[in-house]
Protein backbone atom coordinates (compact mmCIF):
# COMPACT_ATOMS: atom_id res chain seq x y z
CA UNK A 1 0.00 0.00 0.00
CA UNK A 2 1.39 3.34 -0.53
CA UNK A 3 1.92 6.06 2.13
CA UNK A 4 -0.78 8.57 1.97
CA UNK A 5 1.74 11.43 2.28
CA UNK A 6 1.29 14.96 0.81
CA UNK A 7 4.37 17.15 0.73
CA UNK A 8 3.54 20.55 2.02
CA UNK A 9 5.61 24.11 1.90
CA UNK A 10 5.86 26.76 4.19
CA UNK A 11 2.87 29.13 3.28
CA UNK A 12 5.43 31.96 3.32
CA UNK A 13 7.50 30.86 0.08
CA UNK A 14 4.59 29.73 -1.75
CA UNK A 15 4.39 30.69 -5.46
CA UNK A 16 1.53 29.01 -7.14
CA UNK A 17 3.17 30.05 -10.36
CA UNK A 18 6.11 28.70 -10.03
CA UNK A 19 7.50 25.46 -11.53
CA UNK A 20 8.22 23.92 -8.72
CA UNK A 21 5.22 24.55 -7.06
CA UNK A 22 2.95 22.78 -9.70
CA UNK A 23 4.81 19.96 -9.43
CA UNK A 24 4.38 19.42 -6.07
CA UNK A 25 0.85 20.22 -6.53
CA UNK A 26 1.06 17.11 -9.17
CA UNK A 27 2.46 15.10 -7.07
CA UNK A 28 0.30 15.25 -4.27
CA UNK A 29 -2.86 14.93 -6.73
CA UNK A 30 -1.10 11.59 -8.36
CA UNK A 31 -0.44 9.57 -4.68
CA UNK A 32 -4.69 10.74 -3.81
CA UNK A 33 -5.41 9.08 -7.03
CA UNK A 34 -3.12 6.40 -6.60
CA UNK A 35 -4.34 5.32 -3.59
CA UNK A 36 -7.80 5.83 -4.92
CA UNK A 37 -7.23 3.84 -7.56
CA UNK A 38 -6.14 0.56 -5.43
CA UNK A 39 -9.62 0.81 -3.77
CA UNK A 40 -11.43 1.45 -7.28
CA UNK A 41 -9.91 -0.87 -9.95
CA UNK A 42 -12.23 -0.59 -13.15
CA UNK A 43 -12.61 3.38 -12.01
CA UNK A 44 -10.91 3.94 -15.62
CA UNK A 45 -12.03 8.02 -16.16
CA UNK A 46 -10.15 8.27 -12.78
CA UNK A 47 -7.11 6.51 -14.75
CA UNK A 48 -7.22 8.85 -17.40
CA UNK A 49 -7.43 11.84 -15.36
CA UNK A 50 -4.14 10.13 -13.71
CA UNK A 51 -1.99 9.91 -16.79
CA UNK A 52 -3.12 12.80 -17.90
CA UNK A 53 -1.42 14.62 -14.71
CA UNK A 54 1.00 12.48 -15.27
CA UNK A 55 2.22 13.61 -18.34
CA UNK A 56 1.88 17.02 -17.64
CA UNK A 57 4.23 16.79 -14.21
CA UNK A 58 6.75 14.68 -16.64
CA UNK A 59 6.62 17.75 -19.32
CA UNK A 60 7.34 20.29 -15.86
CA UNK A 61 10.13 17.96 -14.91
CA UNK A 62 11.77 18.07 -18.31
CA UNK A 63 11.37 21.74 -18.54
CA UNK A 64 12.82 22.30 -14.87
CA UNK A 65 15.75 20.03 -15.51
CA UNK A 66 16.70 21.87 -18.99
CA UNK A 67 17.07 25.32 -16.83
CA UNK A 68 17.90 24.85 -13.65
CA UNK A 69 19.13 21.40 -13.14
CA UNK A 70 20.40 22.15 -9.14
CA UNK A 71 16.44 22.68 -8.55
CA UNK A 72 15.48 19.81 -10.60
CA UNK A 73 17.87 17.56 -8.29
CA UNK A 74 16.94 18.50 -5.17
CA UNK A 75 13.08 18.41 -5.64
CA UNK A 76 13.18 14.87 -7.52
CA UNK A 77 14.80 14.30 -3.96
CA UNK A 78 12.44 15.91 -2.20
CA UNK A 79 9.85 14.13 -3.34
CA UNK A 80 11.18 10.50 -4.09
CA UNK A 81 10.61 10.79 -7.64
CA UNK A 82 12.74 8.86 -10.27
CA UNK A 83 14.44 10.45 -12.57
CA UNK A 84 12.77 10.24 -16.26
CA UNK A 85 14.79 10.09 -19.16
CA UNK A 86 14.96 13.37 -21.26
CA UNK A 87 15.42 12.99 -24.91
Amino acid sequence: MIKNVLISINSKEENRGSVEFQILSFTNKIRRLTSHLELHKKDFLSQRGLRKILGKRQRLLAYLSQKNRVHYKELIGQLNIRETKIG
